[in-house]
């Protein structure tokens, strides 16, 4: 059986990259099968094709999971970059509701703010400012205007990991990726031609290598997307899961305080004094009402 890595996904064929590298389209076997780009699998020849057989063990698995279907980013990740913007304004509801699910992952994140060469950058550094704040690192980049510069603060962090992208339509990601992987377009032409799909770029997650070898890194870029469910995380759980609220949980009169509307609660005192920013509890309130609602089938 051969090993592989798995660098390109969509539907149920997959770019499967060797250890001498080249690149194999393999597809799944039967429908209960599921691969994404970072799994490590063990497949077969089939012809010039191949068949996967099997899939490593994860170390974890970020995804989005919504009332009606799990959508799968990427597997064995060392971090998430959420990159936004000054222009256009960042959502801080879809940034929260990423990191929650990397933190439920088990996923190291981190933000990048980019175009902080604009008018504006200010108002954006202050939303962004509780979450510096709750320990998850804000490196702000101008990839355009400021190329070297960019390089230099982001590429530390990004060489030697596999760092999956997220962030909206006009964040940068396509910057970003050039600016680390000057071959780009031809990876993802290579990817393209082995999954016989020219409509590559909007509905593929791609793994693009920063190196000769596994051990220089990767970015993963992944589609676009309109909404970020969090159907996998419990109401109770979310709280755990957002750093700042983390910080004062155990404070509480009852030990099943859900933080909305109990008396004696450590986290509503914490946002009374200051120590919780009011958008953030606004989004901790949206979301625990979203996860406590009833299922609609």
């Amino acid at each position: 059986m051969n090993e592989g890595l798995v660098v390109g996904a969509h539907g149920r064929h997959l770019v499967v990259r060797t250890p001498d590298g080249r690149r194999v389209l393999c597809h799944l076997r039967g429908k209960k099968t599921d691969a994404v780009v970072g799994d490590r699998i063990g497949w077969c020849a089939s012809g010039d094709e191949g068949v996967v057989e099997r899939i490593e063990p994860r170390r974890n698995l970020l995804f989005r999971q919504d009332e009606w279907r799990t959508k799968s980013f990427a597997a064995n990740l060392d971090a998430l970059l959420v990159l936004v913007a000054v222009e256009p304004p960042f959502s801080e509801s879809q940034l929260a509701r990423a990191l929650i699910a990397a933190a439920s992952a088990g996923v190291p994140a981190w933000i990048g703010l980019n175009k902080v060469d604009l008018a504006g950058a200010e108002a954006a550094r202050e939303r962004l400012a509780p979450y510096g704040t709750m320990g998850i690192d804000v490196v702000e980049c101008s990839l355009k205007a400021q190329p070297e510069e960019s390089r230099r603060l982001l590429g530390p962090r990004l060489r030697g990991r596999t760092t999956l992208v997220l962030g909206p339509s006009g964040s940068g990601k396509s910057t970003l990726i050039n600016r680390f992987v000057p071959e780009a377009s031809a990876q993802v032409g290579e990817i393209s031609q082995a999954l016989n799909a020219g409509r590559h770029t909007t509905t593929t997650t791609t793994w693009y290598a920063l190196g000769k070898t596994a051990s220089d890194g990767a970015l993963i870029d992944s589609p676009g997307f309109q909404e970020f469910g969090l159907r996998h995380v419990e109401a109770s759980g979310l709280a755990a899961l957002m750093p700042d609220l983390r910080a004062h949980l155990g404070g509480c009169r009852f030990y099943n305080c859900t933080h909305r509307h109990e008396p004696g609660c450590a986290i509503r005192a914490a946002l009374e004094r200051g120590e919780i920013a009011a958008s953030r509890y606004r989004i901790y309130g949206e979301l625990f009402d979203e996860r406590s609602a009833p299922a609609r089938y």
